[in-house]
């Protein structure tokens, strides 16, 4: 069914409704002192706050949001809490433990989607959480054999039979009726969940425990023990860099860089158009396509569904407008309606975010105790749990705990820099033009093997070895 983009909203649907939207906080105006500072008031600043108030009530601890609370990628994303490694496996198993430390990692992952729904459940936390896994739908057999070949790797990362298995092309359909499908993969350890929902009771919590948190208050510059902003200096023990996305200007810009992801949300389907679909079990949905889509069945009633789109601007530039490029909002509605013909969509909303990505595409978690400045970047897309893990990480090391996640291979992992400038934007964008040229290929010959413009691509973008 042909469909053409409407002229959507484009506030994030996942800032639609809450009281919590107004962003009343106070700025901070003066100097002041406290034992640790939080950079950022997302999902690592938030959950870092929470766990060193259960460890350490007695800190005294200040949040510091240039914006407001999920203005970033907390606030913007597809609200999978999920397994993903944020990062390539295949580094991480070159790390200090070898595979032993990799398998611990993906464990530790999985434990982190119990974390948030734990916590969640425990603090009254209402984020809409679905367990419904992760359905991966292989749409041409080049793709199936890729999942092939994920399975195994789930495999031999600790994932187990019971967590993660393929399906049959009707298998799939029996789950969600993806008329392209001609196999998938399904992994069970991800749920839905309405990501600002989290983000913003998670602020309240932590205000709840003591926790200053202050927006429209842009750390600009840190020393051991001491952070400036426009108007005050703060006087801390440890400062926490939690920015992903907007790190560059306290980590440089070749550290890590925004890559922008964009979503759309169609307007809510009717119970009849649900019956042709299914998804009867709201899975997390995604594809194999090397400019992959990722999707969820809101509670709602509507699909939200992201994709790459406009990757990345000149010397690593944040659009503040956060705005979905109609090309993109069409590519998304077109994907729809490849999958799902019978059904008539339009985009209700269409916004886009930044996240975080490493030149390895791995995150790291490092805290040095001389200076008392550490940082967790690097999510690369799979932050929702990620930040749930890297901030107990991050906390253990703060604390100085001896425990298992201080010896995960993220912890002190050091990524190559990135290229400078226009190096950066032409191997970015080169790479996502042949990835989509893969992709195309693989859609109109049905090809039955990965191509070589892809496989170039991957190894361009540093995600093969």
């Amino acid at each position: 069914m042909a469909m053409t983009a409407s002229n959507p909203q484009t506030t994030s649907l996942w800032d639609i409704g809450a009281e919590e939207n107004s962003h009343g906080r106070d700025a901070l105006t003066g100097d002041t002192s406290c034992d640790v500072l939080i950079v950022g008031a997302g999902y690592t600043g938030l959950w870092t706050a929470y766990y060193l108030t259960e460890l350490a009530p007695h800190l005294r601890i200040v949040v510091a949001e240039a914006e407001h609370v999920g203005f970033g990628a907390s606030g913007r994303n597809g609200g999978w809490l999920s397994h993903l490694l944020p990062g390539n496996r295949n580094v991480f198993a070159r790390g200090p433990r070898g595979p032993e430390g990799l398998v611990a990692f993906q464990r530790a992952m999985v434990e982190a989607v119990d974390h948030v729904l734990d916590v969640s459940s425990t603090r009254g936390l209402e984020i809409d959480a679905h367990r419904g896994g992760n359905l991966v739908v292989a749409p041409n057999e080049a793709g199936l054999q890729r999942l092939q070949a994920r399975h195994a790797a789930d495999l031999r990362a600790g994932l187990t039979d019971e967590e993660v298995r393929l399906l049959t092309a009707g298998e799939v359909r029996e789950r969600v009726d993806v008329v392209a499908a001609v196999g998938g993969l399904y992994a069970a350890p991800c749920a839905r969940i309405h990501p600002g929902k989290l983000v913003r009771q998670l602020a309240r919590l932590v205000e709840a425990r003591g926790v200053r948190l202050y927006e429209g208050t842009r750390v600009d510059r840190v020393e051991p023990r001491l952070a400036h902003t426009a108007s005050a200096q703060i006087s801390t023990e440890h400062i926490l860099l939690c920015t992903e996305g907007f790190s560059g200007p306290l980590l440089g810009p070749r550290a890590v860089v925004p890559i922008r992801s964009s979503m759309i949300a169609t307007q809510p389907l009717s119970a009849e158009e649900w019956s042709r679909i299914g998804w009867a079990n709201a899975e997390c949905l995604s594809d194999t396509s090397h400019t992959f889509i990722y999707a969820q069945r809101t509670a709602d009633g509507r699909i939200a569904l992201g994709g790459r789109g406009k990757p990345y601007e000149f010397a690593s530039g944040i659009d503040g407008r956060h705005a979905c490029h109609p090309d993109t909002q069409q590519a998304l509605l077109d994907r729809l309606s490849l999958y799902f013909p019978d059904v008539h969509f339009e985009a209700d909303y269409a916004w886009s975010g930044v996240l975080g990505v490493s030149r390895d595409w791995c995150a790291s978690v490092r805290h040095d105790p001389r200076t008392g400045i550490g940082a967790s970047v690097g999510y690369a897309g799979h932050g929702v749990a990620a930040a749930n893990l890297a901030a107990r990480t991050l906390v253990d090391l703060v604390l100085a705990r001896d425990t298992d996640l201080v010896r995960l291979p993220l912890v002190d992992h050091r990524p190559p820099r990135w290229e400078p400038e226009p190096l950066r934007w032409a191997g970015i964008h080169a790479m996502y033009r042949l990835f989509r040229t893969a992709d195309g290929r693989e859609e109109r010959r049905g090809a039955t093997s990965t191509s070589l413009i892809a496989r170039f691509a991957g190894r361009l973008a540093g995600l093969a070895d």
